[in-house]
């Protein structure tokens, strides 16, 4: 059948589109499907109504303060767009769903129990709880293997010894970490800053000493097969982190909390560092969320923004490195 020249124009018309609906169709599902993530150090914690908002980097001017005054105040919103915070248990449990789902974000989730369960009921293969203490007095040791023992807890940390005046060789921690070497559970471990210049006002036992890589020695050397990753990537100190992962095979880093507080080009110096020492392979993502919801994009954007690494690189240290640290299976994240 001979078609018309306006019935060919008509066709020729519809067919581009029908391609341009296909093809819009086809890029919004591309859109949608973002590549997986993993953060390895998310805080389990309620809504806070009295939290304030804050600016990412805040700790670019850290001014001295006197003990006759108020203590200064280092979160800061001056800036063009604070983040807000989770102002309600349901604000927060919004904003870990929409993570998980929009972001494709898998979290190692550790703090309050209650809430642990909560965000694992509601998207179980997005949660992987950790089981944290920091000293003796919060549970036994047979409670705590009970604890691991029961599966739900695939992980131990947060472990803070450092805010408790302790060195995380310290014995009194020694026979909880046998147990985890013993199960085959990995540990993260807090190590580096934790204070904003009010450290020693709100939090007297801690001291900046006690971060020190060098301390995990002594308990490394007793859990020869025992795998850690040092929170917060031992910062500032880069020269005593890359001897201490340079000597163990089985110690990872994470970047969380130094990524979205220090100023940016700290923390790409600090980054770069590791990067250059080799140790590409072994850092783990995290963000240290605790109550900002948009901390998630601030900390993922300052890895893809790092023109100093390779897209390998960074889908190493958003997602493959932690696959292997934690003995995931990568196809169930497809």
């Amino acid at each position: 059948m001979k078609l018309s020249i306006n019935q060919v124009v008509k066709q020729s018309l519809a067919f581009v589109l029908l391609s341009g609906c296909l093809v819009f169709t086809t890029n919004a599902q591309e859109t949608k499907k973002r590549k997986p993530i993993i953060d390895v150090h998310v805080h389990a914690m309620g809504g806070n109504p009295n939290g304030s908002p804050m600016c990412p980097w805040f700790l670019k001017d850290m001014p001295g303060g006197d003990p006759n005054q108020d203590p200064p105040v280092f979160m800061n919103t001056d800036c063009i767009n604070p983040l807000q915070p989770a102002r309600s248990d349901a604000e927060m449990d919004a904003a870990i769903l929409r993570a998980n789902e929009e972001l494709n974000i898998t979290m190692v989730v550790s703090g309050d129990a209650k809430v642990i369960h909560r965000w694992h009921k509601a998207a179980p293969d997005k949660i992987i709880p950790s089981l944290g203490i920091s000293n003796a007095d919060q549970m036994t040791v047979e409670q705590f293997r009970d604890s691991l023992s029961t599966g739900f807890y695939k992980v131990m940390g947060e472990v803070a010894p450092q805010y408790q005046g302790m060195s995380p060789s310290d014995m009194s921690l020694d026979e909880y970490f046998g147990v985890a070497e013993e199960l085959g559970i990995p540990v993260g471990i807090h190590m580096g800053t934790g204070g904003n210049g009010t450290i020693n006002i709100t939090r007297p036992a801690y001291r900046a000493s006690l971060g020190q890589p060098f301390l995990l020695e002594d308990m490394l050397a007793r859990h020869p097969k025992l795998k850690i990753w040092v929170m917060h990537a031992g910062y500032p100190m880069a020269d005593q982190m890359i001897a201490l992962m340079g000597a163990n095979a089985y110690v990872y880093v994470d970047l969380a909390g130094f990524i979205w507080s220090y100023p940016l080009e700290e923390i790409h110096d600090y980054l770069k560092r590791l990067v250059q020492a080799g140790f590409g392979k072994r850092i783990l993502y995290g963000t240290d969320f605790m109550m900002w919801p948009e901390l998630f994009e601030t900390s993922i954007q300052v890895i893809e923004s790092a023109n100093y690494l390779s897209e390998e690189q960074k889908r190493d240290i958003f997602f493959n490195n932690a696959v292997r640290f934690f003995n995931l299976d990568a196809s169930k994240f497809e």
